[in-house]
């Protein structure tokens, strides 16, 4: 079951959004106008908000994990609405086919041939709404859209639109008719971003804005607006690719994924992609503080959102009440930042 909203196209809309000089803007400026046009929409999700960000920077995707109802497809159409660009949505079921996904070809009748009609992965934003209901052959239809940006259809290699975001969600606590994705799946994404329910007065905020007529399931009438474009995204994936990286810093996050596959509770650690991944979330995450270069700090602030997702806990660990987040805290106090 697919559905495309048409609601943000991936052209300027009318008067076209405001965009930075030269497509070069300050990567702490389009965080914050970024967060300021989601914060319309979102109530009390600003980790899940800035992640998205960086992933988005990074050239990376996220999975969303959280309960029905703490805004997770809404995060995904503001995102869309807010930089300008065309969304697609696939709702994942058990009946769902790869040709679903990525398209197949068609026979016209009044032609008398094939012709390819591209399915919704072909879009800048794909919301791929409760992954883990669909078999593993249609999850992994995803695999190499998002590692190589492409899709392989009828023998052809067709490129996907730049910039590609996949944001994936699942829910944590119903697992009946659901199939776990797969650690190659896993692998993919660069943060796995837990939406948790808001604090006490975030609820109430929420509650306020729809008393008040505010519609906070569309982005629209929440009234986030269009403010940013392909220039800013690309002026500011040239900013960060510009921010230092220490050989002390690539080092630190060497050792921060050695010490996941060496400790005692986990049975598998995080991949090279992780590390390669990681990097590029850093970098991302000192340029929207307006750092020119790469801090510990940094790194230690993504190193669950990238990494939990990666790591397989041995059995004894689970039982003893260990999760991916504690194991990485006593990892990462366990690995001596450089200075």
């Amino acid at each position: 079951m697919t559905d495309t909203a048409s609601a943000p196209s991936g052209r300027p809309l009318p008067g076209g959004p405001p965009s930075t000089a030269s497509g070069e803007g300050n990567a702490t400026s389009f965080f914050e106008r970024f967060r300021e046009q989601l914060a319309k929409a979102i109530v009390g999700q600003d980790e899940a908000i800035r992640l998205c960000a960086i992933a988005l920077i990074a050239s990376g995707h996220v999975l969303l994990e959280g309960v029905p109802g703490t805004g997770k497809t809404l995060l995904a159409k503001a995102i869309a609405r807010a930089l300008t660009l065309e969304y697609g949505r696939v709702q994942f079921t058990p009946d769902l086919m790869p040709a679903d996904i990525l398209g197949t070809s068609v026979f016209d009748l009044a032609t008398r041939t094939f012709a390819l009609r591209r399915g919704p992965i072909f879009t800048n934003i794909l919301l791929a709404d409760e992954v883990n209901r669909a078999p593993a052959k249609v999850q992994s239809a995803l695999l190499e859209a998002m590692e190589e940006r492409g899709v392989t259809l009828e023998g052809q290699q067709l490129p996907l639109p730049s910039p590609f975001f996949v944001m994936a969600t699942q829910n944590p606590i119903e697992y009946e008719g659901t199939y776990p994705l797969p650690e190659a799946q896993q692998d993919r994404f660069l943060f796995k971003v837990r939406l948790d329910y808001p604090a006490p007065a975030d609820e109430m905020e929420v509650l306020r804005r729809w008393e008040s007529g505010i519609e906070l399931r569309d982005p629209v009438k929440a009234g986030v607006e269009p403010v940013l474009g392909q220039a800013d995204i690309d002026g500011c994936r040239a900013e960060v690719a510009r921010v230092v990286i220490d050989e002390k810093i690539r080092r630190y996050v060497v050792d921060l994924a050695a010490a996941t596959r060496a400790a005692p509770e986990i049975a598998l650690g995080a991949s090279t992609r992780a590390e390669v991944l990681l990097m590029l979330g850093a970098r991302a995450y000192a340029a929207f503080a307006g750092h020119e270069f790469v801090t510990p700090d940094h790194v230690k602030a993504l190193l669950a959102p990238a990494f939990r997702h990666r790591l397989i806990l041995r059995p004894e660990a689970e039982v003893a009440g260990q999760t991916p987040d504690s194991v990485l805290d006593a990892v990462a106090g366990r690995v001596v930042p450089p200075r």
